[in-house]
């Protein structure tokens, strides 16, 4: 149940806080077009949607198209074509279509230091379309969901259900490990006769296992999805597996880092979460194009997913819900609340409230293992809701997710106005500055001593000197 209400596909009448239509693309193209057929492009509107549409910086697109001619001319295939996109999320992300159509973040982009290292990336993507690694998963998810629908269909044994999805899960994901040494392997080879630096592939993926271990941990709702859903291998595993990789085309330093280009291309990119789709300061959620604000529990940390603000208690204990749903207007809220979406709703517990002038209900649900506390909350045509779950229902949880709940409101034109993306500025290092005084510069980021060393490839020991230019995120 808890799964049902906090995953991302949990709630089929959620809507993300949508504000406007997605800016023109950032892309690379090349002469030969890429054939998108009926069912890519629904795909490629699927992935707009879920990272925040594409993300337009004329500097990004020309480094990408420099960057992907040199692969593709160093590739297996010359003849085949790209198109990338630069995706608007600060997600560390990067994917393959089968038409080549490639994606990266902007957060990934972020996060590299040079070159050499988005390189990586995208020739590892390429691989999966040359390899049809893209072709192969798109089967291997149209084969999941026939089991799903069967089993479903054929069952009325939960148990067996959830065991069937687990095995089709598993299946994929191992097959997918597979994939991704082998498209490792593929683009490290593609970088190193492009004549780039082939360690940045392992730089990377340090780069990048030590970005998600800034992040504070999350109790997962079952621990065995993390396994059934994984599409990757360990990280260490992948570094190791790049480096031997590397070893074989050159020694390490050998080839183009492009570092200085790839610096100032990425000067000024947002960098983490865009004001336009809402974006979490601490416990704090703001929307500044729709006008409201809240402040989760103490001890939560919150996520804006693409479906809604996901936040979970450290330790796992309690975990809440955040989004958007449609309901008529002449239903009234409590109407709502017992309205079947959710199950096990006590009738007896609803509640109509008035939070901060704008109208509400509340009520109770039960689990086997989980309680549930529910608002519901019309703000102008929309309504809003709270889904706060607890292993155990006590009345200090109730007053803290009361006050949560309370916590929202309008912002005002003075805090909209205020409301402006973290951004990368490029500087350079100054006699007399250190990683700790530069770290301490950094605005809106936790950990600032280590995200400024992630951000810039440093490891613990590294120091920094006059005339470097490094990252740092300023307001």
């Amino acid at each position: 149940m808890l799964a049902a209400v906090l995953g991302l596909g949990g709630c089929g009448d959620a809507t993300r806080f949508q504000t406007a239509a997605p800016t023109v693309s950032s892309t690379a193209k090349f002469p030969k077009p890429v054939v998108q057929t009926p069912a890519a492009e629904r795909e490629h509107e699927r992935i707009l949607a879920a990272y925040g549409g594409p993300y337009d910086d004329p500097k990004l697109g020309a480094l990408i198209t420099k960057t992907v001619d040199r692969l593709v001319a160093a590739s297996e295939r010359p003849d085949l074509s790209y198109k990338v996109t630069i995706l608007n999320s600060g997600a560390v992300n990067a994917f393959a279509l089968p038409t080549g159509q490639l994606y990266v973040t902007r957060g990934l982009i972020a996060l590299a230091s040079d070159t050499s290292e988005l390189s990586s990336v995208l020739s590892h993507e390429m691989a999966h379309v040359l390899a049809k690694h893209a072709a192969i998963r798109e089967d291997q998810a149209r084969q999941a969901a026939l089991v799903t629908r069967v089993v479903q269909d054929m069952s009325d044994d939960p148990g067996l259900t959830a065991l069937a999805l687990a095995k089709s899960k598993l299946t994929m994901a191992s097959f997918s490990r597979a994939q991704e040494f082998e498209a490792d392997g593929i683009g490290v080879g593609i970088s190193a006769r492009a004549h780039f630096d082939p360690y940045g592939a392992a730089r990377f993926l340090s780069a990048m296992e030590r970005n998600a271990a800034l992040k504070a941990p999350r109790s997962s709702i079952d621990p065995r999805s993390q396994d059934f859903l994984s599409s990757h291998p360990a990280t260490p595993e992948r570094v190791q597996n790049a480096q031997a990789n590397a070893r074989q085309y050159s020694a390490p330093q050998s080839g183009d880092r492009d570092r200085d280009d790839y610096l100032a291309a990425i000067d000024n990119i947002v960098y983490g979460e865009d004001p336009s789709e809402g974006f979490v300061r601490g416990r704090r959620f703001l929307h500044p194009k729709l006008g409201f604000t809240f402040t989760s529990p103490d001890g939560f940390t919150l996520e804006n997913t693409a479906q809604a603000v996901v936040g979970v208690r450290e330790g796992g204990s309690q975990a809440m819900r955040f989004d958007v749903v449609r309901v008529p207007s002449e239903q009234t809220l409590s109407e709502y609340l017992n309205s079947g979406w959710m199950e096990n709703v006590d009738k007896a517990s609803t509640e109509d409230l008035t939070v901060n002038g704008f109208p509400a209900a509340t009520a109770v649900a039960r689990g086997d293992q989980w309680q549930f506390r529910v608002y519901a909350l019309r703000f102008g045509s929309d309504v809003y809701r709270f889904i706060f779950a607890a292993r155990q229902r006590t009345n200090e949880n109730d007053r803290s997710f009361r006050d949560t709940v309370n916590s929202f409101r309008r912002l005002s034109l003075a805090e909209v106005q205020e409301a402006r993306p973290l951004r990368i500025k490029v500087i350079n290092v100054q006699p007399g500055d250190t990683v700790e005084s530069l770290s301490h510069r950094m605005a809106g980021v936790d950990h600032q001593t280590e995200r400024f060393r992630v951000i810039n490839g440093l490891d613990a020991k590294d120091t920094i000197k006059a005339r470097d230019r490094v990252k740092i995120v300023v307001d």
